[in-house]
C-alpha cells in the first residue's frame, strides 16, 4: 500500500485528488496534510517522513501583488525541499506546474523555479520526481474569481449575476477528474519524468463556454430540463455548473400538475439525453441509497407518499434535508460527490421515480457506498 500526502490537500485539485484516492482504500493510504505544516518544521518533517508519494499542489494562483505570488510559491517549494533533506526522505514527488511556465510573468516563473528546485533535490539525493505541466483546470467546487473563469461564470449564473468576457481567447482545458486520473496513473507507475506535459482534453473560446453555460441556466436551472449533452466536455461542464447551485434553497422543486375530472398529469423529466428510468416502492421507515456518484446525473421524483431525502458532500459534515410529499409532487437532483439517501417517513408505501443519465453497468457502476 502506498502512503500518499498532498500539499494543498484542501485546494481545488487537492480535494478532488484526496477524495478519489479514498475510493481505493486497499491501494492507497492518505497521509493528512494541513497548510500550517509549512510554518512548523517539526510537523512538516513528520508529514514528509511518512509519505511514499508526495503530490505538491500547494500554491498561490492569484493576488493583487505578483511579487507576493512569486515569493510565496518559491517559499513553499523550498520548505518542502528543506524538509526532504532534513529527514533524508526519498518519496516520489509529483509537483504541479503550469503551461504558464512559458509566459513572461512571475506566476509562471514561480512554477518553473519551484519545479526545478524539486528536480535538483531529486538529482542530488537519488529521489524521484514528476513535473506535471498542467493546462487550465475546471471542475466542480472550484473557487470563483480564483481557480478559473469557468468557476466564476458558473457561480454568477447560479447566483443572479451576469458574466462578462474580458478576453475571448482560445483556452486549453482539462476537467479536474481527468487530471486526477492522470496523476493517479503517474503515482501507480512510480516513474520519474522531470517534464510531463498533461494534454488538454478540450480547446474552447471563452464565448463558446459561456454560451453553453447560458443554455444550462435556461434549460436546467430555470426549467428543470436535462440539456442535450454532445460529448464528454459538455457532460463535465454540466456537472461543473450543477455544483454551484445553492442546493439548500433550490430543492425540492415542485412539478407542474395538470388536473381535470379524471385526475392529474405530471411531466417528470424532459431530456436532451437518454439514460435509465425506474421506480421503487418503499415501505415505511425504510431508507434506500447512502451512496454517491462522481459523474452520474440523477433525479429522484416522489409521486406518492412522504419522503425525506438527505444529501451530504463526502468531505463535509453538513447534511441537507428535503421533505417531499406525493400530494404535491416534487424532485431533487443528486449532485456529484454528494452521498444521498431517501427514506419513507410516512405511513403508506412511498413511490419514487428515479432517472439517471446512464444505464447501470456493474463493471463501472460509479456508485460508492457511504452513510449520509
Amino acid at each position: 500500500m502506498k502512503k500518499i500526502g498532498i500539499t494543498g490537500q484542501n485546494g481545488f485539485v487537492g480535494r478532488h485528488l484526496y477524495n478519489t484516492l479514498g475510493l481505493f482504500p486497499e491501494e492507497f493510504e492518505r497521509i493528512e496534510f494541513k497548510k500550517e505544516f509549512f510554518n512548523d518544521e517539526h510537523k512538516l518533517d513528520e508529514f514528509v517522513s511518512k509519505c511514499d508519494v508526495i503530490v505538491h499542489l500547494a500554491a498561490m494562483n492569484r493576488h493583487e501583488n505578483e511579487q507576493f505570488i512569486y515569493e510565496t510559491n518559491i517559499a513553499l517549494a523550498k520548505n518542502l525541499v528543506d524538509a526532504l533533506k532534513r529527514t533524508n526522505s526519498k518519496p516520489h514527488v509529483l509537483i504541479s506546474s503550469s503551461t504558464q511556465e512559458e509566459r513572461d510573468n512571475l506566476y509562471g516563473k514561480s512554477k518553473r523555479e519551484g519545479r526545478e528546485a524539486i528536480i535538483n533535490w531529486a538529482n542530488e539525493n537519488e529521489g524521484k520526481v514528476t513535473g506535471l505541466i498542467i493546462p487550465n483546470v475546471f471542475g466542480a467546487f472550484g473557487k470563483p474569481f480564483y481557480n478559473s473563469f469557468i468557476a466564476t461564470f458558473c457561480y454568477q449564473l447560479t447566483h443572479g449575476e451576469t458574466p462578462s468576457i474580458a478576453n475571448d481567447g482560445e483556452v486549453k482545458l482539462i476537467y479536474v477528474q481527468e487530471l486526477v486520473d492522470q496523476i493517479i496513473k503517474e503515482i501507480r507507475s512510480g516513474k520519474s519524468t522531470e517534464e510531463l506535459f498533461i494534454n488538454p482534453t478540450a480547446s474552447k473560446k471563452v464565448s463558446e463556454v459561456l454560451d453553453l453555460l447560458n443554455q444550462f441556466k435556461t434549460k436546467y436551472f430555470e426549467n428543470g430540463e436535462i440539456p442535450v449533452i454532445n460529448d464528454s466536455f459538455e457532460h463535465n461542464l454540466f456537472n461543473t455548473y450543477r455544483s454551484y447551485i445553492d442546493y439548500k434553497n433550490h430543492y425540492p422543486i415542485k412539478f407542474t400538475q395538470h388536473t381535470d375530472p379524471r385526475g392529474a398529469f405530471v411531466e417528470i423529466i424532459r431530456l436532451g439525453i437518454g439514460g435509465q428510468c425506474s421506480f421503487s416502492t418503499t415501505v415505511p421507515n425504510i431508507t434506500r441509497g447512502n451512496h454517491f456518484h462522481t459523474r452520474k446525473i440523477e433525479r429522484f421524483a416522489v409521486i406518492k407518499g412522504k419522503a425525506q431525502i438527505q444529501l451530504r458532500k463526502i468531505d463535509s459534515d453538513e447534511v441537507l434535508n428535503f421533505y417531499l410529499d406525493g400530494k404535491d409532487p416534487a424532485y431533487v437532483d443528486m449532485p456529484i460527490w454528494y452521498t444521498h439517501n431517501i427514506k419513507n417517513i410516512g405511513e403508506e408505501e412511498l413511490y419514487t421515480i428515479f432517472w439517471i443519465n446512464e444505464a447501470f453497468n456493474p463493471e463501472d457502476a460509479d456508485t460508492y457506498f457511504v452513510e449520509v
